[in-house]
């Protein structure tokens, strides 16, 4: 029986680096290399970044982290989804997980950059981020406008009735 679970790990473990690693180089082989946001090992590591790792038994197939932006806000970072183990649903899990974690650690908005309309590879990213109730925003604290990136935001706070 498979076993999913969704813990903390360390970007720079082996297994968890060719997962970065292949998310890097997905950046650099999409992306304008003046457009392009994701972040390496080290960066991960940082203060103020939470990552965690996908695992089916025990085996990484997937990512994400949360930065905290401040005021409430946290950014979603670094999620990717191995090649073999993509259409499963497995990113919608993370993305719902770190929804759940920003939550539980008080965050009232999630925001992300993702790459734009005119990145066609980003497209299912983009599907996903607006069928999970994300929404466009202009430029997230420590971007700037740029045609390659679209910005989008989710409220965590329940409006009052």
């Amino acid at each position: 029986m498979k076993r999913i679970e969704i813990r903390p790990a360390d970007p720079g473990s082996p297994a968890i680096r060719a997962m970065i690693d292949a998310h890097l180089a997905h950046s650099q082989e999409t992306t304008p290399p003046d457009s392009i946001h994701a972040l390496p090992v080290e960066a991960l590591r940082a203060p103020g970044i939470r990552f965690w790792a996908l695992f089916e038994n025990d085996v990484p197939l997937g990512c994400g982290a949360l930065k905290d932006l401040g005021d409430g806000l946290a950014e979603v970072k670094s999620v990717h989804v191995t090649r073999a183990a993509r259409r499963r649903g497995l990113a919608r899990q993370i993305m719902q997980f770190l929804q759940s974690q920003a939550t539980r650690a008080g965050h009232t908005a999630l925001a992300l950059e993702t790459g734009s309309d005119l990145l066609p590879d980003f497209d299912a990213a983009r599907a996903l981020y607006h069928s999970l109730g994300f929404t466009p925003c202009g430029p997230i604290p420590g971007y700037a406008a740029d045609p390659y990136s679209v910005f989008l935001r989710l409220s965590l706070v329940t409006p009052a009735r």
